[in-house]
């Protein structure tokens, strides 16, 4: 259910996947940083790329879905925004982040089984530049105990210290490693609080 061929079905399935505005923790977290390059990890319909294209962001917006990338492709922006966006067909589960290590790495909603997702985060990890920013936001444990849509699959879940343990404490400074509800509605329209895990965490830099 991971694979190319599922993501791809499921764009064609519906006209849109996502909305078309940034995620909302990427904003809070990214709003105060100071532009440079950044990998967008499973850019989707391009929301969160185009975002930071537009606030000076070098951006390599990365999805496994070809369909996905498509669609991110034909959304009007102008010239000087998309000429900071390189739309890449990658899997990165399975294959090393392309290109230098980055100023900001931001992975959203990677929702994978614990092997998978372990080594998918340590070498996002290690494609951040010294100096750089790691952002990894997911679905928290908790949401399984809302009636908001979710697979039933607990072990796709993730608390940030699940990832902050991840990272080798000498070479990062954990800057945020929280749990934050949002409002989201149900598949009976109601509306209820869900919780987005938000870890971000700073490389530091070594002396000389």
């Amino acid at each position: 259910m991971f694979g190319g061929a599922f993501w791809d079905e499921l764009y064609r399935s519906r006209r849109t996947v996502w909305s078309d505005e940034p995620n909302p923790q990427l904003v809070a977290e990214v709003s105060g940083l100071t532009p440079g390059t950044a990998l967008d990890v499973g850019c989707g319909e391009g929301a969160d790329a185009i975002w930071l294209a537009a606030r000076g962001w070098h951006v390599t917006a990365a999805d496994i879905s070809s369909v996905a990338l498509e669609r991110a492709r034909a959304v009007a922006i102008s010239p000087e925004i998309a000429s900071r966006i390189e739309w890449l067909h990658i899997d990165l589960v399975a294959a090393a982040a392309p290109g230098e290590p980055y100023d900001l790495v931001s992975a959203h909603f990677m929702q994978l089984p614990p092997a998978q997702r372990e080594s998918l985060f340590r070498r996002l990890a290690a494609s951040v530049k010294q100096g750089g920013s790691l952002l990894v936001v997911g679905h928290h444990p908790s949401d399984l105990q809302t009636t908001v849509k979710r697979p039933p699959l607990p072990e796709l879940f993730y608390t940030a210290a699940d990832i902050a343990a991840l990272l080798e404490p000498n070479d990062w400074d954990i800057i945020v490693e929280a749990s934050r509800g949002r409002s989201a509605t149900d598949p009976a329209n109601r509306t209820v609080t869900v919780h987005d895990t938000v870890l971000r965490a700073r490389r530091r830099a070594r002396s000389s």
